[in-house]
């Protein structure tokens, strides 16, 4: 069952990335710390948010050891 989620998400994800990119083709220039960024499509930017945190998820939870199932309750 987490193996379906670990490949169902993700797919769930893409499709709705390329259909907002479709859909939604306008440039735009983001703002941060005073400084504007090139324009690019919602949905890039939206894809490049998400690609941010999963490897931030992924990197955080291997830096802290909080994926791993404990093995030291087993007799």
């Amino acid at each position: 069952m987490v193996k379906l989620l670990v490949v169902l998400i993700p797919a769930i994800l893409i499709v709705a990335i390329a259909i907002l990119s479709v859909q939604n083709a306008t440039l735009v220039s983001l703002t941060f710390l005073g400084l504007t960024t090139i324009p690019l499509p919602v949905g890039i930017w939206v894809a490049f948010a998400l690609g941010v945190g999963m490897v931030g998820t992924a990197l955080l939870l291997s830096l802290f050891g909080l994926g791993r199932k404990s093995t030291s309750n087993r007799i």
